[in-house]
C-alpha cells in the first residue's frame, strides 16, 4: 500500500459532518507509515476547509469529482478540467428533453452560480449567489468545473439512467446521493480515476499499490482502478455490486478499520 484514496461524504465524513477521531488516526498512521493518503470528493474546493480542520491533512485533494486538483496547505487550486461553456449549454438542452422540470446551477472556478428556478438543498443555500439563466452564468467563461442539474420530479438514479443516454459522447455524469434530486455532470472523460490515476503516476505508484475507499456512482470508476476497492456496506447498490471488497459501515468506522488491519505487522 503507497497511496489510500478516499471520498469523503459517507465514507469518512458522517451525516453531521464529523470524522471520528479513529478515522483521524488511522490516515495519520497512513501518512507516518510513508502511504500518501488523498481526499477524492465530489465536494467543491470551498467546502473542504471543515475537513481539514478536522482531521489536520494538508496534502492534496481531488474535488469536483476529479475536476480540480487542490492544494489543501496553500488553499489553491493546481490544475482543473473545465466544461466548456458551449457544450453546458448543449448538455442542458439535451437535459431539458428528457427532463422538462430540469434547472441548472455551476460549480467554477469564479464560484458558485445558479438559475433562479434551481434550489440548492445544503448548508450555504442561504448566500446570495450568483443568478441567471445559463449562458448569462457562463457568458464570461468562469471556468466550468461542474453542472449541476436539479429534477425535483425524480432522484438522482433515474435522473443518471436519463442522462447517460442523452449525454453519451458529450459529457461525464454521476450522482453522490439517492435519495437526492440531483445530477452532477463534468467533461468528458473527467471523473475519480482518471484524477487519481494522474496524480499516482506523478509519483510513481502503480494503480495495484492503491487502496481506494467509496460508497457512491461517483466512486466506481476509482474503485474499479484501484488494486484495493473497499465499497462502504451500507452504500449504493451498484457500487457493492461491483466493488472488489466491501468495508464496515461509516459508523463503524470502516475505513479505520481497513487502515489499521493493512498497516498491521
Amino acid at each position: 500500500m503507497r497511496m489510500v484514496a478516499t471520498d469523503l461524504d459517507g465514507t469518512i465524513v458522517g451525516a453531521d459532518g464529523a470524522v471520528s477521531a479513529r478515522t483521524v488516526a488511522a490516515l495519520q498512521a497512513c501518512q507516518d507509515a510513508g502511504v500518501l493518503v488523498v481526499y477524492v470528493t465530489g465536494r467543491p474546493v470551498r467546502w473542504m476547509a471543515e475537513v481539514v480542520e478536522q482531521t489536520g491533512h494538508s496534502g492534496i485533494a481531488l474535488c469536483g469529482n476529479g475536476a480540480v486538483v487542490y492544494d489543501l496547505a496553500a488553499e489553491q487550486v493546481v490544475t482543473a478540467r473545465t466544461l466548456s461553456p458551449e457544450v453546458a449549454v448543449e448538455v442542458a438542452d439535451r437535459l431539458r428533453a428528457s427532463m422538462s422540470d430540469a434547472q441548472f446551477a455551476v460549480e467554477t472556478l469564479a464560484g458558485f452560480r445558479l438559475e433562479p428556478g434551481f434550489q440548492p438543498h445544503w448548508d450555504d443555500a442561504f448566500r446570495p449567489f450568483p443568478e441567471g439563466d445559463l449562458g448569462q452564468l457562463l457568458a464570461d467563461d468562469p471556468g466550468l468545473l461542474k453542472l449541476l442539474c436539479r429534477s425535483e420530479s425524480r432522484l438522482a438514479d433515474d435522473m443518471l439512467a436519463r442522462a447517460i443516454q442523452a449525454l453519451d459522447g458529450l459529457a461525464a455524469p454521476t450522482h453522490s446521493n439517492p435519495r437526492d434530486c440531483l445530477l452532477e455532470v463534468s467533461a468528458l472523460g473527467v471523473g475519480k480515476a482518471s484524477a487519481l490515476a494522474e496524480l499516482a503516476a506523478e509519483h510513481g505508484i502503480d494503480p495495484a499499490d492503491v487502496v481506494a475507499f467509496g460508497d457512491m456512482p461517483n466512486d466506481l470508476d476509482m474503485l474499479a482502478w484501484a488494486g484495493r476497492g473497499y465499497a462502504m456496506d451500507g452504500g449504493h447498490a451498484d457500487v457493492l455490486a461491483v466493488a472488489q471488497h466491501v468495508a464496515p459501515p461509516i459508523h463503524e468506522d470502516g475505513v479505520a478499520q481497513v487502515l489499521e488491519s493493512l498497516l498491521a505487522p
